[in-house]
């Protein structure tokens, strides 16, 4: 009828790079915009890019740095280390010298207590010593600190 509006539907295109069995789909068929440089759909822009390479070689560069494995006591200490860089026991490179953090020292004590806290009963005989200890030592400091 001329008066009437007409209804416009919607489509659905799909963009998956795989069909359902897990087969990478073909290009064709899709609404997906070709991916300038890259030879298939699930080939990134990044693995033909300049600035991968560059990303490659500084990677290479940083292999030799071993860190430690991920685990309660590497976790309790890197927060120790953070505090003590929050005392200014250690230098900022982007600055002149140490500088002190008191407010972010005592929020990073305060996260150790709070693990305590949490883990209290889960921890082994060393767990809960170490963090004691450091939970003490920090505590102490800090009190020293405020008092300057």
């Amino acid at each position: 009828m001329p008066g009437d509006k007409e209804e416009k539907g919607f489509v659905i295109k799909d963009r998956r790079f795989f069909d359902e069995s897990g087969e990478l789909r073909d290009d064709e068929g899709t609404d997906r915009p070709k991916e300038k440089g890259a030879s298939s759909p699930g080939e990134s822009i990044e693995s033909s890019s300049p600035k991968n390479t560059e990303r490659e070689a500084v990677a290479e560069n940083h292999e030799d740095y071993i860190l430690p494995e991920v685990n309660f006591t590497s976790f309790i200490l890197s927060l120790h280390t953070s505090v003590l860089f929050h005392f200014g026991d250690f230098a900022d490179s982007s600055a002149d010298g140490p500088k002190t953090n008191l407010s972010a020292a005592k929020h990073t004590i305060d996260i150790i207590a709070m693990l305590k806290e949490k883990t209290a009963g889960n921890l082994s005989e060393d767990e809960e010593g170490l963090i004691e200890g450091i939970l003490y030592e920090l505590r102490m400091r800090y009190v020293k600190e405020v008092k300057k």
